[in-house]
C-alpha cells in the first residue's frame, strides 16, 4: 500500500479509537457515579450503555446492566433522584437518592468529574513512563547552532494563537543576521570576544550587550572560523523565565532561531505520576481560563463555518477532537500515541471541569440546587418557618430549556465548523 493510503488508514483508526476513547469517558463517567452510590447504600436500578433500543441486558443484585443501539454515551438510573417522582416502593425508600444527606449526594453528583481526573492523570501518567514524550534538549547542554534566520525582526511582541512571531510585514527591518550573512548550520562560539560554548550562554550573552552598538559575533561555518559585525535592533521581549508576555523589555535582537534538537524522553513510573498529576492540575487551571473566553471566540467560530480562517484556538467538538486524534495518528504513527494520549486526557479535563459548572441539568446544577435546599431550610427551620421542601421542578426548568438552547447552539457551530472548516494539526 502507497505511503499515503498508509496514513489515511492511520488517520481512519486514529478517529475511531479516539471516539472510542471519549464513548468510553462517559461510560466511566456514570460508572463512577454508580460506584459511589452503591458504596453510600444507595439503590441503583440501571446502568446502560449507549441509548435507544435495548440489545441485550443482564441483571446483578438490584442493578440491570446492558447495551443499547446507539453509542452515544451511557447513562445510570439511581432510585430517588428525583423526589417529586414518588415511583419507589416503599421498602425500598430508605436507600432512595433524595433520603441520603447533602454530603453524600454531593459526593456520588462529584464522582462523575472525578472519574474523568482519575482518567486524565492515568493517560498522562502512561503517556509519560510507556511512550514518553518528544521534548527539546537543555540549551546548555547544546552548541549555539542555528536552526534559521529571519528576514526580518519583529519590534512588537506580535504573536500568532501559538506563540510564534507573527510574519515579516512591509516596514520591519531587515534581520541583522542575514543582513551580515549568516546562515543556518552556523555555529557561534563568541559573543564580543566572550566565548558562547552553548545556545543558553549564546542567548544570555546577546541580551546583556548594548543594543545600540555593534556586535561581533565569532561562528563557525564548515570548520572554519570566522566573524561578522551586526547592529542588533531593540525589539520588546519578554525577559528571561517569565511565564507571559504581560511585561515586555527592550532586547538586543538579530533575527536567528537556536537549533534545539528533540528526543523522548520516559519519566520513571514513580516521576511519571507525580508529573501526571502536576500536569492535570495545570490543565484543570487552563479550562476553567478557557471556559471563561468562549463568548469571546464565539464571533471566530461564525466567520470560519462561512470560510474564514479558522483559529487555532477556537472552540472543537466531539467531532473536531477525534478528527486531531486521527491526525496525530496518521502524521506520527507510533510516535505520536503520546501526544493522542495527551489530548483524550485533556478531553477528559474539560469534560470534568465543564460538567461542575453550577448549571442545571449540569452535574454542578445539581449540587447547586441540593445545597441552597439544604441553606433555604435551614433559614426557614431558624425563623420558625415549615420546610419549604425541594426545589420544584418547573421553577429551574426555563434554566435548563435556557442552557440547552444556547449550549445545543454553541455544539451544533463547533459540529459545522468542524466538518466545513477543521482546525488542522500538521
Amino acid at each position: 500500500m502507497a505511503g499515503g493510503g498508509l496514513e489515511r488508514m492511520a488517520y481512519g483508526i486514529g478517529v475511531v479509537i479516539f471516539a472510542l476513547g471519549l464513548l468510553l469517558s462517559v461510560c466511566l463517567h456514570e460508572a463512577g457515579h454508580m460506584g459511589v452510590a452503591k458504596a453510600l447504600g444507595m439503590r441503583v436500578s440501571r446502568y446502560f450503555v449507549g441509548f435507544g433500543p435495548t440489545i441485550f441486558s443482564f441483571r446483578r443484585g438490584e442493578t440491570e446492566y446492558g447495551l443499547k443501539a446507539i453509542p452515544a454515551g451511557g447513562f445510570v438510573s439511581i432510585d430517588g433522584m428525583s423526589p417529586h417522582v414518588m415511583d419507589i416502593p416503599p421498602e425500598q425508600e430508605r436507600q432512595a437518592f433524595w433520603r441520603a444527606s447533602p454530603w453524600k449526594r454531593t459526593a456520588v453528583m462529584l464522582a462523575g468529574s472525578a472519574t474523568h481526573v482519575l482518567l486524565a492523570i492515568a493517560l498522562l501518567w502512561l503517556a509519560l513512563s510507556a511512550f514518553g514524550v518528544e521534548r527539546s534538549v537543555n540549551p546548555a547542554s547544546t552548541p549555539a547552532r542555528l536552526a534559521s534566520i529571519s528576514d526580518c525582526v519583529v519590534v512588537g511582541n506580535d504573536t500568532l494563537s501559538d506563540g510564534a512571531l507573527r510574519p515579516c510585514r512591509a516596514g520591519d527591518p531587515p534581520a541583522p543576521a542575514a543582513t551580515a550573512g549568516l546562515r543556518a548550520g552556523d555555529v557561534i562560539t563568541a559573543v564580543n570576544g566572550t566565548p558562547t560554548p552553548d545556545l543558553a550562554s549564546f542567548q544570555d550573552t546577546l541580551r546583556k550587550v548594548d543594543g545600540s552598538k555593534p556586535v561581533q559575533l565569532t561562528y563557525t561555518r564548515d570548520g572554519a572560523t570566522a566573524t561578522a559585525t551586526l547592529q542588533p535592533v531593540l525589539a520588546q521581549r519578554p525577559p528571561p523565565g517569565a511565564t507571559d508576555s504581560s511585561t515586555l523589555v527592550p532586547t538586543p535582537t538579530i533575527g536567528v532561531v537556536g537549533d534545539l534538537p528533540a528526543t523522548v524522553q520516559r519519566e520513571g513510573p514513580v516521576s511519571g505520576l507525580g508529573t501526571a498529576f502536576s500536569t492535570t492540575g495545570s490543565m484543570i487551571g487552563a479550562t476553567f481560563k478557557a471556559l471563561g473566553s468562549i463568548p469571546s471566540k464565539i464571533p471566530a467560530l461564525i466567520d470560519a463555518v462561512s470560510g474564514g480562517q479558522r483559529d487555532p484556538d477556537s472552540p472543537v467538538s466531539v467531532v473536531g477532537a477525534s478528527r486531531a486524534g486521527g491526525e496525530i495518528l496518521g502524521h506520527q504513527g507510533v510516535g505520536g500515541i503520546a501526544f493522542f494520549l495527551a489530548l483524550l486526557a485533556g478531553v477528559n479535563i474539560f469534560l470534568a471541569v465543564f460538567n461542575l459548572l453550577p448549571l442545571p441539568p449540569l452535574d454542578g446544577g445539581h449540587i447547586a440546587v441540593m445545597w441552597f435546599e439544604r441553606i433555604r431550610r435551614r433559614i426557614a427551620l431558624s425563623r420558625g418557618r415549615p420546610d419549604p421542601g425541594f426545589v420544584r421542578p418547573e421553577r429551574i426548568a426555563p434554566v435548563v430549556m435556557a442552557f440547552v438552547a444556547i449550549f445545543g447552539t454553541f455544539a451544533l457551530l463547533a459540529v459545522v465548523a468542524d466538518v466545513v472548516n477543521p482546525i488542522q494539526l500538521f
